[in-house]
């Protein structure tokens, strides 16, 4: 049976046609309320269960309780039957094999994501939709609590898949489990499976098919043991004290592997040069080790000074599950020549193990490990495992196998070997003074002094600078000046190109026909861009203002009353609409008009009109302005029809003479306001009945509406239009179909240009003076109160390494997108002189060459990262790419896949000329 759409669902009701559990509002509250107990309980082990975003939406639509924010993206929802109630839950389209999966545990695709592809629901919903709608397969997740400093509960969507080998007979079988389960419950799945006991199984982390280090059962979970998603796991079965290879042969216990280096490691207990072979002596030096510094693969050397091996620094870095991200921002890092010099020395007496800011010096010692392990394994890649696994406990949110953004990981980074190399053990307390009208170099130089009493770290040594930032009442004209520290620099790309947006715009008082307007406007431009040029187009008169909306299946699904909301939300086949209402006060009420047949199937047709009402109190009001609204539609006696429009794009064209008998094109006698104020015989608009109900906010439960109808009046009130035979014969409702599109599609676009920027229009556009925004307002200490104020930013203070941060990802509430385009960045001489402020000579050159890119390929979500980086002894770029590491010639290095850009200062002379920086660097 078809389930009649939820506009009609309190007459299917009436009429007992249908038995459903409950109404769709009701549905919805219920699913929120669980919803939100079970938000306000969160701790380990609690069940969600994942559903497809596909069945999950139509479930919204039907409750017609969304916002709207994601419905739209997938082309088949745009087919879907708005407001049908959703058969039963389908999760056939996220798992692997589709509704054929016979799998008593169905897995999920890798490449699903939050959000686009599935949902996270509590138990209690699931079990309520699971009522409703039956359905499934059931997905159940558990929650995880992960982080060190900082508790982040997740959903762990994606449990740690394992290879099990058996040495026995070199058979393989796939273990799933969570990644925080410990070490002891791996033996027990591992031994209950292979019918062993637990004496005589020994599990190696069989990583890339090689042993590195024996599993020991302990309560140490699965990621502290840094095993990785589809690794191996190789099981040895002892017989009598030996184990058996492959052959089934009985050999010796084969020792743990020793550590990568034989030499102490700062701190911690020394290890003989040969191998261990006693069991428990392995046992102790390993766990003392991985309990202070990590694992023993990625066990930390000696940080006494070493030496850089032959090709060093041309390493490459495996990806352990779309770490392309982590691994970009990492080969930046450890070819920035003074990072690499620092690191490649004996930092030991700079760790900072009791910073509460800080990660106990771990995240620094694993960093400075990796780092000497490219700079010294040759053309080895490398596993970041170890370096991986502290990333997860220090920053949660980087850990799993989805794509991050190497810029927020980099950004994270700095900050977190700063705090771990921070040389001030106890952070004084400073009170920052205001300007007060002294000089900008003795209030920097104070700020600075200040900075550096709490931070003073090889990392604000290379990587600091300091900007100074401008901040103006716009009521009081107070002028507050800072001088903050930066560790890179977040540049906007300016647009210059456009689109062509056509937005059909309709009359709020019924004085003319909906007219279509196509303007010119910027591709990153907002909407308030867009109501300017479309007022200009319409002719706005100084005493109205236009109101855009998106109608989506003759509903408004969205006002567009945010003037900041980017224009890339819009998409080219949606459907904008602009109503001109008049300007009013905060007692103006805005109706909204919606169309439906009568009898038929009593969904919503024809596009919504509004209007505004001063005076709202009954029934009679709102049905004079909606026939007020319904006139510019009205058929009549034929008038001789003027032309006022003659094949203009944005009018429309003259039908030949006597073929319409309708407004829209005719020049009115003196005297009468509109065409439709001259009434057919023998009808008065005050006869009319119109059929009208008054909807709630949802446009769900409607009642009647007579004359004497009392009206609450608000700030929104929704009315429902039924159209009879009688309103088809009286109007011409052809004006109210059919919107034109933002966009045609199918229209061929002209190719143009890919367009390109300087870094230079960046650098101004991040430096321009511009209001803060409306949820970045100022606090002005003399008005006392909160103010949008004018902010600018200039340089002051330039590091010895800089970094540019391009911005090319924008995120909103509803769209997410990426910008190709084409920054040209300067190579060599990038001279920055004129954006510095200060006066200060000793500073140094302002001029900077690059020495490394961190590259983002393709969109968002399916992207790749990868690096080039200049090895500075060799004076030649290489591509970084994961594990490949291959050269490239200088004139390959400037795309537009260019996303952060690593520069340094070029040294100057003694005698003040600029020359190239030096080639040595100590250790590198």
């Amino acid at each position: 049976m078809t389930i009649p759409d939820s506009s009609g669902y309190n007459y299917m009701m009436e009429n007992g046609s249908i038995d459903l559990p409950c109404k769709p509002e009701e549905e919805w509250r219920i699913v929120q309320d669980l919803t939100a107990k079970a938000e306000n309980s969160l701790r380990e082990d609690n069940l969600y269960y994942v559903i497809s975003k596909r069945w999950f939406s139509v479930w919204e639509r039907y409750t017609l309780q969304t916002d709207g924010a994601y419905l739209f993206e997938s082309e088949s929802l745009i087919s879907t039957n708005s407001g049908a109630r959703p058969g039963p839950i389908d999760n056939s389209d996220v798992i692997a094999n589709g509704k054929d999966n016979k799998d008593d545990d169905p897995q999920l695709f890798r490449t699903l994501e939050e959000g686009r592809d599935y949902v996270l629901v509590p138990q209690e919903v699931w079990e309520k939709l699971l009522e409703w709608y039956k359905g499934g397969p059931a997905l159940p997740r558990k929650m995880i609590s992960q982080g060190e400093q900082q508790k982040h509960f997740s959903v762990e969507v994606f449990p740690l898949c394992l290879s099990l080998i058996d040495s026995r007979d070199q058979s393989e079988v796939i273990i799933r489990s969570s990644k925080k389960a410990s070490l002891h419950d791996l033996f027990e799945t591992v031994c209950q499976l292979k019918g062993i006991v637990r004496e005589k199984a020994r599990i190696w982390d069989f990583f890339n098919k090689r042993k590195h280090t024996v599993l020991i059962p302990s309560n140490q979970t699965l990621e502290e043991s840094n095993l990785q998603m589809d690794q191996d796991i190789l099981l040895e079965v002892l017989v009598d004290g030996f184990g058996m290879d492959s052959t089934g042969n009985g050999l010796a216990l084969v020792p743990v592997e020793p550590p990568t280096s034989s030499v102490t490691i700062a701190g911690g207990p020394s290890l003989s040069n040969g191998y261990s072979t006693a069991y428990v002596s392995n046992m102790y030096h390993r766990n003392n080790l991985s309990s202070t510094f990590g694992d023993m693969e990625d066990g930390y050397e000696s940080l006494r000074p070493i030496q850089r091996g032959d090709k060093g620094g041309l390493a490459g870095l495996q990806n352990l599950g779309n770490t392309c991200f982590m691994n970009s921002s990492i080969q930046c890092l450890v070819h920035t020549p003074p990072l690499a010099e620092y690191f490649l020395e004996d930092y030991s007496e700079q760790i900072n193990r009791q910073n509460p800011l800080g990660m106990h010096g771990e995240l620094a010692l694993a960093f400075g490990e990796l780092l000497r392990k490219l700079w010294s394994s040759g053309r080895t890649p490398v596993a970041p495992r170890s370096f991986k696994g502290k990333l997860a406990r220090f920053a949660p949110q980087f850990s799993g196998y989805n794509q991050h953004d190497s810029q927020e990981l980099l950004a994270f980074l700095l900050d977190g070997l700063h705090e771990d190399l921070n040389r001030v053990k106890q952070k004084p307390y400073i009170e920052t003074k205001d300007s007060d009208g002294r000089p900008d170099e003795e209030v920097a130089e104070e700020f600075w002094r200040y900075h550096k009493a709490r931070n003073d770290s090889v990392i604000v040594d290379v990587c600091q600078g300091q900007y100074k930032s401008t901040l103006v009442c716009p009521v009081c004209s107070k002028i507050s000046i800072t001088f903050d520290p930066f560790m890179y620099l977040s540049l906007p790309l300016p647009s210059v190109a456009t689109r062509t947006m056509t937005v059909t715009v309709f009359y709020g008082n019924g004085s003319g026909l909906p007219m279509p307007f196509t303007v010119t406007v910027l591709k990153q431009g907002c909407c308030k861009d867009l109501i300017q040029a479309v007022s200009a187009a319409c002719c706005l008169q100084s005493d109205e203002y236009l109101l855009l909306a998106e109608v989506y299946e003759n509903r408004i699904y969205k006002y567009l009353e945010n003037p900041s909301e980017a224009l890339i939300s819009i998409k080219d086949d949606e459907h904008i609409v602009g109503y001109r209402l008049p300007k009013g006060g905060a007692e103006v009420t805005r109706l909204e008009i919606c169309h439906r047949r009568y009898e038929i199937d009593r969904k919503h047709f024809l596009t919504p009109l509004v209007t505004s009402l001063e005076d709202l109190q009954c029934g009679a009001d709102i049905e004079l302005a909606v026939n007020r609204m319904l006139s510019p539609l009205r058929r009549k006696a034929f008038i001789p029809p003027v032309p006022v429009h003659s094949g203009q794009e944005n009018g429309y064209a003259l039908d030949a003479p006597g073929e319409r008998n309708d407004c829209s094109s005719t020049v009115l006698r003196p005297g009468i306001q509109s065409a439709c104020d001259i009434e057919p015989e023998g009808m008065s608009i005050s006869e009319l009945s119109l059929r009208l109900f008054l909807a709630d906010d949802r446009g769900l439960s409607f009642r009647s509406i007579v004359k004497e109808s009392p009206i609450k009046p608000g700030r929104m009130v929704k009315v429902i239009l039924e159209w009879t035979d009688k309103e088809h014969e009286l109007y011409d409702a052809s004006f109210l179909r059919d919107l034109p599109e933002v966009l045609k599609t199918g229209v061929a676009a002209k190719k143009t240009k890919q367009e390109a920027i300087s870094l230079f229009s960046c650098l101004d556009a991040f430096l321009k003076e511009e209001p803060l925004g409306p949820d970045d307002m100022w606090y002005c200490p003399r008005c006392k109160e909160h103010r949008q104020a004018t902010k600018k930013l200039d340089l002051w203070r330039l590091p010895d390494v800089l970094v540019f941060h391009l911005k090319r990802f924008s995120y909103s509430r509803w769209l997410k997108n990426k910008l190709d385009t084409f920054v040209n960045f300067p190579i060599h001489n990038l001279d920055l002189s004129k954006y510095v402020k200060s006066n200060d000579a000793s500073e140094g050159s302002h001029v900077y060459e690059l020495y490394a890119i961190s590259n983002h390929y393709g969109g968002l979500g399916g992207g790749h990262y990868s690096a080039y980086c200049k090895l500075i002894d060799d004076n030649r770029w290489y591509h970084f790419d994961d594990a490949h590491v291959s050269p490239v010639t200088e004139s390959e290095i400037k795309t537009s896949a260019a996303y952060v850009l690593f520069y340094r200062r070029v040294k100057c002379h003694t005698n003040g000329t600029v020359g190239e920086t030096s080639q040595g660097h100590g250790a590198i």
